[in-house]
């Protein structure tokens, strides 16, 4: 069964208007319909994973603290080894065009999910058609 990746910051962990940082529950909704694993992905260093509350996640959150960024390919490898996947065991979905081209590089499925637009129902198409 494939894991799913998903993006931390501007995806799955969203900024009200009062600059609180929450869980999109409309997207954790969506994806607890899923029985796949979930691996939220992020680049926060220690004072970020905080500010964004990415401590009180219902899911694991992978980090290498911006070393590298997700926009270097070397970020999916380490990821994909330290969790004993391969490119196709996972799916991932991203809202930074340079990370997810950094994704695809490694062989990962990604999907460009637009955090303006938020649209699940786009999201949850790609879920359907690749796991």
């Amino acid at each position: 069964m494939k894991t799913i990746l998903v993006d931390a910051i501007n995806c799955f962990v969203i900024k009200k208007e009062d600059g609180i940082f929450q869980i999109f529950k409309e997207m954790q909704d969506l994806l607890e319909r899923f029985p796949n694993k979930k691996i939220i992905l992020t680049s926060a260093n220690d004072e970020q994973v905080k500010k964004f509350g990415l401590d009180k996640m219902p899911w694991e959150v992978f980090t290498l603290k911006h070393s590298p960024e997700k926009t270097n390919p070397e970020y999916y490898k380490i990821m994909l080894q330290k969790f004993n996947l391969s490119p196709e065991d996972v799916m991932y979905f991203e809202h930074s065009l340079d990370a997810m081209k950094s994704a695809e590089s490694v062989g990962i499925t990604t999907f460009y999910y637009d955090n303006d637009k938020k649209d699940l129902t786009a999201l949850k198409q790609f879920l359907d058609k690749n796991l």
